[in-house]
């Protein structure tokens, strides 16, 4: 009963965005208010609805109902139940009605938190938020029905994808949802600002903090996903420019110019044409990557699904809503004016060089993502593109921003001073050489490496450079320096630490030159050395698991004799699946890691076992939690949530002075 319940609530959850897609939309063009007002409700009870309908299928799942044709195929009795509930988004279905669910959850965050806007504005986004809502309900119920029963159930279910049963797949999918679908709230905003043809400063105060949301859940979902991949996938990577793994990048960039723009429109009310037209680009590139995951156009680790119906099905709502929408902008734009004008030399113009550097990155990603793809539909010719070409094209674009990031944040408003910018950098400078040779004068080589510590250090020192003389110009005392670090706005904290984040990941991917790799066969008893470690193997044993047996090499890490950690690879076989996984043994030795992967087991007891030292490898993903960090420290600035700054506090006037 349950779980007719929950399908039932779907089917109304429908006929409910299909009401919020049209009456606030007519009322809006009659200029009604009580039609208008109809959005609000509408969009919390669609989402009430749908959530309840995501709950009766995660019951199906705890409870192992088998009467299910999704839970048959994706659980079994004996799954711990982190997994049974993580398989309700580990596969086609019920991802789906996971990304309906977090699409309705922003309508319904809209409706409850954006009182300020206007209500014209507030009915066209939720209404067109609705008409997406209403394309990917309708999606599931013809082609993907989560609560499709089975006439003899069976006794046993077939298990979830073993590859998929890792605490990181219980995190990774939420995250990144949140991440793609909050872009349709930004693309939401543009569509329903082109619609009533007004587009200023304000809209970009009340569009920003969604877009800062959404962009701070794709960078953690990015991040997660890269770490599940390195320490489940067992070949010691951590990014192998996947054609998903692009798909997720794309909107990453996308939106990362898009905030970038937002900060310009809101500020100088310019660069409105560009910013409405990256809105629509960062929501495309995401249902792009919904195609490619789920048409079966693509063989991937992470794709869902491989029935051509539903990728035609997909492919028709990204022409009908992106072609919608670029034909909207297209009509539009012209009468859309260009706004405060700036000098090439100014804070506008270094993200404008931004802006220009991040899109231009991601139009690479794209073109070596689809290039494979329409030259096999177009000549049947199969051909692979990989690192080789991303790394010789992605990084020369990329490298440039790293650069220019600390001296755009030193420059002043509509026409800034570059020679006084690069003079207030000149620490940064000096300690981005000096890593460098430092690093030069320890390892000698790839030059590449050295040069990617130095260019790290000038990103991290620069991005707190405008900071620190903020808090500490003009020979502030201990005292007066405090106030004003308190007194600055969160979002200028926020701004810096991203920056930083990105720093300390580009320092983590510098140092992956002086890794080490070493490929043996492994034996109890044996010891390998590896960088200034050695991996000592003390015996390989079997062990039962809940639903699995794993051959496992318990195994020491020593340096100099003493022992600094322990690790224990392993290979697990799931009977149900007939279907091995690989755990690979990691220790964190300080920021370094030492990596053990098994691939495989011989006559003689041996082990084939790939080993790694790879130093500093966890600024990669240390460097997106600090990025997180500065876009959740922005959110919490009340002045970014609802465009009104707090009340100042009489004690601290020097702060506040500062801060302005």
């Amino acid at each position: 009963m349950i779980v007719e319940t929950g399908h039932y609530a779907l089917v109304l959850a429908l006929a409910l965005a299909l009401v919020q897609s049209c009456l606030p939309l007519w009322g809006v063009a009659r200029r009604d208010a009580q039609l208008m007002a109809v959005a609000p409700p509408v969009a919390v009870m669609q989402f009430i609805l749908i959530a309840a309908s995501f709950g009766a299928l995660t019951y199906a799942h705890v409870v192992s109902d088998f009467s299910l044709a999704n839970v048959i195929e994706n659980s079994h009795s004996l799954k711990p139940m982190i997994y049974k509930i993580s398989g309700v988004w580990g596969n086609h279905e019920g991802s789906m009605l996971l990304w309906v669910l977090i699409l309705a959850l922003f309508g319904a965050l809209v409706a409850l938190f954006s009182r300020a806007m206007p209500d014209d504005l507030k009915a066209s986004v939720l209404a067109v938020q609705a008409w997406l809502g209403s394309a990917f309900i309708l999606f599931i119920l013809l082609t993907s029905n989560p609560f499709a029963r089975v006439s003899q159930p069976p006794l046993e279910g077939q298990d979830l994808n073993p590859i998929l049963q890792d605490p990181g797949l219980a995190i990774h999918p939420p995250m990144l949802y949140i991440g793609y679908v909050g872009f349709s709230i930004v693309f939401s905003f543009a569509a329903g600002a082109l619609i009533q043809g007004r587009i200023d400063a304000a809209w970009a105060r009340f569009v920003r903090p969604w877009a800062l949301l959404a962009w701070t859940f794709l960078t953690m979902g990015i991040a997660m996903g890269s770490y599940w991949a390195y320490y489940t996938l067992g070949w010691g990577g951590f990014w192998f420019w996947d054609p998903v793994e692009n798909a997720s990048l794309m909107p990453w960039l996308a939106g990362t110019a898009l905030l970038h723009s937002i900060v310009v429109m809101e500020k100088r009310d310019a660069l409105k044409i560009w910013t409405i037209f990256l809105a629509i680009l960062a929501f495309s590139l995401s249902l792009l990557g919904t195609f490619l995951v789920r048409s079966g156009v693509l063989t991937s680790v992470h794709a869902f699904a491989s029935d051509p119906q539903r990728g035609v099905f997909i492919l028709a709502i990204l022409v009908f809503f992106i072609g919608g929408a670029l034909a909207l902008f297209a009509w539009r734009s012209s009468a859309l004016k260009p706004g405060g004008l700036f000098a090439p030399i100014s804070r506008e113009g270094a993200l404008v060089a931004n802006n220009l550097l991040l899109t231009t990155a991601c139009a690479t990603v794209f073109t070596g993502t689809l290039y494979p793809l329409a030259l096999e539909a177009l000549t049947g010719e199969k051909i692979s593109v990989g690192a080789p070409f991303f790394n010789l094209t992605f990084g020369p674009i990329i490298a440039p921003v790293f650069l220019l990031m600390p001296i755009g944040q030193m420059l002043a408003w509509k026409r800034g001073d570059l020679i006084g910018a690069l003079q207030r950098l000149v620490f940064a400078g000096v300690a981005a050489l000096a890593v460098a040779l430092i690093f030069a004068a320890i390892h000698g080589e790839p030059v590449v490496s050295i040069i990617g510590t130095g260019v790290a250090t000038w990103l991290i020192v620069g991005s707190f450079v405008e900071i620190s003389a903020r808090i500490a110009g003009r020979g502030a005392t201990f005292r007066t320096a405090f106030a004003r670090a308190f007194g600055l706005p969160r979002s200028a904290w926020g701004a810096a630490f991203a920056h930083a984040g990105l720093g300390v990941t580009l320092l983590g991917l510098a140092a992956t030159g002086w890794g080490v790799e070493k490929i043996t066969t492994l034996k109890a008893g044996d010891s390998v050395d590896l960088g200034p470690y050695q991996v000592v193997v003390q015996s390989l044993e079997t062990r039962p698991g809940e639903n699995f047996k794993a051959s496992i090499a318990p195994s020491k890490i020593m340096r100099g004799g003493v022992v600094v950690a322990s690790i224990e690879p392993a290979r697990r076989f799931y009977p149900s699946r007939q279907m091995t996984t690989t755990e690979a043994g990691i220790a964190t030795l300080g920021m370094g890691q030492v990596y053990v992967s098994l691939s495989g087991e011989n006559p003689d007891g041996s082990v084939d076992a790939r080993l790694y030292w790879k130093p500093l490898v966890a600024f990669i993903w240390i460097g997106a939690l600090i990025m997180a960090f500065g876009g959740i420290l922005s959110l919490s600035d009340r002045r970014l949530r609802i465009g009104v700054a707090r009340k100042a506090r009489a004690a601290a006037p020097a702060a506040i002075q500062a801060a302005e």
